[in-house]
């Protein structure tokens, strides 16, 4: 039975756990790590390889095949039979190994991202993964993050969670520290913080009373489950396109029965023909084709650090034209160093030390690992304040003797909105002191006092203008700046606050810090390919505006000031004044997080697709709003969860990969629907035509399902690894999502397939009356020919952009292992004497693969002509 761990005292709770404030030490932990074991819930259920292998007998194309089956083999014809059911069976087998192959592609992306926890061991702040925790450890609990296990909270400071994906309640929950009577409910236990909860505010310290399936979201019957992938906008275009496609077939094949019949063709063989005829032209792997080629393209881009976290983003991100990222960590390296500290009346370096220990104090930034030398350290927090507590350890300060001389009362975390962070400390018997950091512009408007040596003096005009000067000073040379303040709180007055924003008034200005963080190496060649690929960077940044101005002109930018629109003056616009500016910014500065799901609004209204960077959770409605929101890797839960792109390392560079990755699928799900949809379309065709002339039948039922199946099938699939084409980056972004098929796809399949079919009905109508040559051996040729055209015009579908003689024919080794396959198969269909007897085939001599082989090449030189015709008009637009 669960304890009652609400209704304990912070002490009793303790004593219960055998821990204590300063948390367990690394060899406690390991010890109940092997008693409780890993802080998980139970694994989903695999994949069944099973139900994977019967949803492929789930379709209507096996039901149309296992009818035609079962009707010829009450009428006795054998041969049909095995052709039709082995058809089913091989189809089964090739869309099974398609699913599974996904499948597992999809499950081993899931794992990839790793919740973390930051927990007290060996009485040190430490950053683990989730799992890795244990009863009795304890752990902190900031905005933006997901509990990471039941806890009981031992430290609260206006700490509100989140805790609808326990107990259904939308509005957030007010935490407390109080002990509670047993028989309150799970929904008021306000002093409780549960595993998979979202902390929406403030923050707190805990400790770990359950994990893994002992928590509560272990225990409930709605345990959350894992989001059921959707399919992508263009999976239902065409699945909506081959159930159209499926009736017309039907229509036509009913047709195609009926006039075969009254043309005075024999039962069977005209039901067999429009069965066959029916399963070749729907395009029923499709759909699996594409889940194949989306999940390919997924671990493509995890392989260049992105993780793609939902199947229809990996398509969508083909089409963005729209990057709007932010500056720090993304276009920089994150390598944030002191560069230079400004303090007293003169901005000159007589009060550092005073400036130092504030921007120690007032850090969420801790090393895990203090007692290694400097170069193996391990420091964890925003970049900015990594480099704030890295230079007053240089200086000789101490944190952790700091914080004992003056133990943190209260915290309010850095937060976008208001631009600054923010913590109270005791500081003696009558005053508290409340220290903050943050933008320069915010604190100086709330000084009334500068620090000149460690004396309170008034903050005159002069002094005001003086330091708004050295911000612009430093702001030009592209460094970001953060200023330090400070007030003296009477002890008496320091309860009489909601939220510790709310005395921050009157402050004491102490000084300014400039930051330099370089700029990563290879960002400016990257945003050139951006513009060369017709996308449109902007940088969106909480940073100075002339910050923002010289990075942006460093990364080729080429924008002055008025250029530049900063978060105060967007805020003054109305709707229509921005829409009428917003197309010519190219750089936003100090903006808020509810201002950035304006920008992207603007944009979409123009019909562009977006993407947006973000880490905090205020960030979360504008990521999800965004077409591609990408969250970074060193930000919060919330922001990661709502996202669709995950930067595993913060860089910008993997924005671009991934949209480069992106135009490749959407490329080879284009060149599948192509060489099938083509394929499909000469078949049905042929047969009709054939039959209008009053002729034989050309080509017989099981050599249709042949060729469908045995040739078409797998060089159709092997096009999903055809790697990115040349110059896909220097095209223009498409909205790919608007049409299944463009004007050059309609255009060729209908090219191809008329082509092909006027060569062979040509042949056909030639070998029949000049030839001499029995039916079955005619329908040998037609049967060669169709299935040589489908090996030769694979590879003009290497490349829908480019001609045959610009390609590299051999770069796909699963395609030329297919072709292989191809044209092995076609040669024992020919010459092997049991599949002769099942296809109905005869040997051919040299004078007929002369005509076949003459035919295939014909048709491939006027194939490529059509292309090269839209290849030309591509490069005159």
């Amino acid at each position: 039975m669960q304890k009652q761990w609400h209704s304990f005292s912070i002490k009793k709770t303790f004593q219960e756990l055998k821990s204590g404030a300063k948390g367990l030490s690394q060899k406690q932990a390991e010890e109940r790590l092997k008693k409780f074991g890993l802080n998980k819930l139970s694994k989903d259920k695999p994949f069944s390889k099973i139900k994977v292998f019967l949803e492929q007998i789930r379709s209507p194309l096996i039901y149309i095949l296992f009818l035609a089956g079962i009707i010829t083999l009450v009428l006795s014809e054998y041969t049909d039979t095995i052709v039709i059911f082995g058809a089913v069976l091989l189809n089964t087998i090739v869309g099974y190994l398609q699913e599974n192959k996904a499948n597992q592609a999809l499950t081993k992306l899931k794992k990839i991202l790793r919740v973390k926890a930051i927990v007290l061991r060996n009485k040190q702040e430490m950053e683990i993964t989730q799992k890795y925790l244990v009863p009795g450890d304890i752990i902190f609990l900031k905005a933006g993050n997901k509990v990471p296990a039941d806890a009981r909270i031992i430290e609260n400071h206006n700490l509100r969670i989140n805790e609808s994906a326990l107990t259904g309640e939308w509005l957030p929950a007010q935490k407390n520290t109080r002990t509670l009577s047993k028989d309150i409910s799970l929904a008021d236990r306000d002093n409780m913080a549960y595993m998979g909860t979202v902390v929406e505010s403030g923050w707190g310290k805990a400790v770990v009373v359950n994990t893994g399936m002992s928590a509560e979201i272990g225990q409930v019957a709605q345990m959350i489950k894992q989001t059921k992938e959707k399919k992508t906008p263009y999976q239902k275009k065409l699945s909506r396109f081959s159930r159209i496609i499926g009736l017309v077939i039907v229509a036509v094949c009913l047709a195609i029965f009926i006039e075969g019949m009254l043309a005075g063709g024999s039962f069977i063989e005209m039901f067999t023909t429009s069965i066959a005829v029916a399963v070749a032209a729907i395009p029923e792997g499709l759909p699996v084709a594409m889940t194949v080629i989306l999940a390919l393209g997924m671990q493509r881009i995890l392989k260049r650090k992105g993780l793609v976290r939902r199947l229809a983003s990996a398509e969508t991100l083909g089409s963005t034209s729209i990057i709007l990222t932010d500056k720090t960590g993304t276009l920089t390296e994150a390598k944030m160093e002191v560069a230079g500290i400004f303090a007293g009346a003169d901005l000159n370096s007589s009060s550092n030390i005073s400036a130092l220990k504030i921007a120690m104090l007032c850090n969420e930034s801790f090393i895990e690992n203090l007692n290694e030398p400097m170069k193996k350290w391990i420091i964890r927090g925003r970049p900015t304040e990594k480099a704030l507590l890295l230079a007053g350890i240089q200086s000789g300060l101490n944190k952790k003797e700091l914080e004992e001389k003056q133990p943190i009362i209260d915290r309010f975390l850095f937060d976008s909105t208001y631009k600054y962070s923010a913590s109270l400390h005791k500081f003696n018997l009558e005053n508290n002191i409340l220290y903050t950091v943050g933008s320069p512009e915010k604190l100086l408007t709330m000084s009334s006092y500068l620090d000149n040596k460690g004396t309170k003096e008034k903050l005159l005009i002069t002094d005001f203008k003086r330091v708004k000067e050295k911000i612009n000073k430093l702001t030009k040379q592209g460094l970001r700046v953060v200023a330090v303040a400070y007030k003296e709180i009477p002890v008496n007055k320091t309860g009489d606050y909601k939220e510790l924003t709310d005395l921050i008034e009157e402050i004491v200005f102490v000084g300014l810090f400039a930051l330099h963080d370089p700029i990563r190496k290879e960002t400016k060649k990257v945003m050139d390919l951006c513009r060369q690929a017709g996308m449109k960077p902007i940088i969106v940044t909480g940073d100075h505006k002339l910050t923002a101005l010289t990075v942006a002109n460093k990364l080729g930018f080429k924008v002055k000031e008025k250029d530049i629109l900063e978060g105060r003056d967007l805020s003054k616009m109305s709707d229509k004044e921005f829409k009428k500016r917003f197309e010519k910014i190219r750089v936003y500065a100090r903006v808020e997080p509810a201002q950035k799901l304006r920008i992207v609004q603007a944009w979409q209204d123009k019909g562009e697709i977006v993407a947006m960077t973000g880490d905090g959770i205020n960030d979360a409605p504008a990521l999800k709003q965004a077409d591609i929101g990408v969250a970074l890797g060193s930000g919060t839960d919330i922001a990661k969860e709502v996202s669709d792109l995950v930067l595993l390392t913060d860089n910008f560079n993997i924005i671009v990969a991934a949209i480069e990755e992106g135009r490749a699928i959407i490329d080879n799900i284009r060149k599948i629907i192509t060489y099938l949809l083509s394929d499909s379309f000469t078949e049905v065709i042929l047969i009709s035509m054939s039959l209008l002339f009053g002729w034989p039948l050309p080509i017989l039922a099981a050599q249709i399902l042949w060729v469908n199946l045995i040739e078409d099938g797998p060089l159709g699939i092997c096009l999903a690894f055809e790697k990115k084409e040349k110059g896909i980056m220097k095209q223009k972004p498409q909205n790919y999502g608007l049409f299944l098929l463009n004007k050059e796809m309609k255009t060729l399949i209908f090219i191809i397939g008329l082509i092909t079919d006027i060569l062979l009905l040509g042949l056909f109508f030639f070998l029949l009356k000049y030839s001499g040559y029995e039916i079955p051996h005619i329908r040998s040729i037609i049967f060669a020919g169709l299935t040589i055209d489908s090996l030769f015009y694979i590879f003009s579908c290497k490349s829908l952009r480019r001609n045959l003689w610009h390609i590299n024919l051999l770069s796909n080794k699963f395609l030329i292992f297919a072709w292989l396959f191809g044209a092995i198969m076609l040669l024992l269909a020919l010459y092997a004497p049991f599949l002769q007897t099942l296809l109905k085939t005869v040997p051919l001599n040299l004078f007929d693969w002369c005509l076949v082989l003459g035919l295939g090449f014909l048709n491939i030189v006027l194939i490529e002509i059509t292309k090269h015709h839209f290849i030309v008009k591509r490069e005159i637009k």
